[in-house]
């Protein structure tokens, strides 16, 4: 609320500076304090003097949990195995790249026959484009695919 104060204050006189707003410290029945620029009459709320400024304390953050060590039961893998099977998941998935490369190469040609032959009744050009638009969307769906496979590959270690 202090802000909309301030943030209509700068508006009002087009001056970037400092804002002025009455503090008020209430205190509720329960002891709960609470401090505010506007004055709650139920509240036993007590202007605050120009000469004590309202200091603000940043909250803490938690902290980050640690990684901790792994359970007495849990599997280990030792480095060769972990290599090998790191090298098997690079040729599989440069397998299927080089797959998704050809079924790319092959949708690429079915898109350009298609784009170059006109159907007798398709005098409408939206049908010409009904027609198309199956192999221009099995063309990107497989530049998608090369995109993915190539992603996954540079994240390999």
């Amino acid at each position: 609320m202090i802000r909309n104060v301030c943030f209509a204050a700068v508006l009002a006189t087009g001056l970037i500076g400092t804002c002025h707003a009455d503090i008020y410290k209430c205190t509720g029945p329960s002891g709960h304090v609470t401090y505010t620029n506007q004055k709650v009459p139920d509240k036993g709320c007590v202007l605050l003097s120009k000469d004590q400024p309202v200091s603000t304390v940043p909250g803490t953050r938690p902290a980050p949990k640690a990684a901790g060590p792994s359970p007495a039961g849990f599997p280990k893998v030792d480095s060769d195995t972990q290599k090998q099977r790191d090298e098997g998941r690079r040729k599989i998935l440069e397998q299927e790249l080089a797959s998704e490369e050809k079924s790319l190469e092959q949708a690429k040609k079915e898109l350009a026959e298609q784009e170059s032959t006109r159907l007798g009744d398709e005098k409408n050009y939206q049908r010409v484009i009904d027609r198309v638009q199956p192999y221009k969307d099995k063309v990107s769906l497989h530049e998608r695919n090369i995109e993915a496979l190539k992603r996954e590959i540079g994240n390999l270690r």
